[in-house]
């Protein structure tokens, strides 16, 4: 099939357009991930260590003993009431429990945030933590996908097939265009053999 310069031009400036923003997201995490040992952060932690109601405690055993044979990972609703009216804690609608008979442990991880929490049956002891290390944690999470969900692994699948458009559509045009440009091929051989030399004299 063969495209006429008109829809090269436009598959281009198409993918050009809606690969922008992400263009900018990943090249900017790009240099903060290069230089994430020059980048000083200190995570905001918090940490709760409380004593539960027995009501909470029993009805809580109770749901554990169904849970373990139902295989249940959902979150009680009673605990994530209880921890938002009293300290103000919002569960993640997507923490997973993790039942035992002593036990229940839910932990969740999100780009630049981590959070686990744990109930100890006998002793009624609520232990909670959670941590926050930033707005550039959280963009280099999203650019690795690190704890992000499907979703945004499929964007970022996408996000890469429209590069590869705007890449290939770019040559496309540097080959029509490259009798009027006598620089054209030079540079973009530059743009080949730079990283070469750098991968072979420098990359251990």
């Amino acid at each position: 099939m063969q495209f006429s310069l008109g829809s090269v031009r436009q598959w281009h400036w198409v993918s050009a357009a809606f690969a922008l923003v992400g263009m900018l997201l990943f090249s900017v995490t790009g240099i903060t991930l290069n230089h994430a040992a020059d980048i000083k952060i200190t995570p905001d932690v918090k940490v709760i260590e409380v004593e539960l109601p027995s009501t909470l405690v029993t009805s809580l055993k109770k749901r554990a003993e169904k849970a373990i044979d139902e295989e249940d990972s959902s979150v009680p609703k009673a605990l994530t009431l209880w921890l938002a009216q009293v300290h103000s804690v919002q569960l993640s609608a997507h923490a997973q429990a993790q039942w035992s008979q002593d036990e229940l442990y839910i932990v969740h991880a999100g780009p630049g945030s981590d959070t686990w929490l744990a109930v100890d049956f006998y002793s009624s002891l609520l232990t909670y933590e959670s941590t926050d290390r930033g707005w550039i944690a959280y963009f280099n999470d999203l650019h690795k996908g690190r704890d992000t969900g499907i979703a945004w692994g499929w964007f970022i699948d996408f996000f890469a097939i429209v590069c590869v458009i705007f890449c290939v559509t770019g040559l496309l045009l540097l080959c029509r265009q490259a009798g009027q440009r006598w620089m054209t091929w030079p540079i973009t051989l530059l743009g080949v053999i730079a990283p070469a030399i750098l991968l072979l004299l420098f990359v251990h």
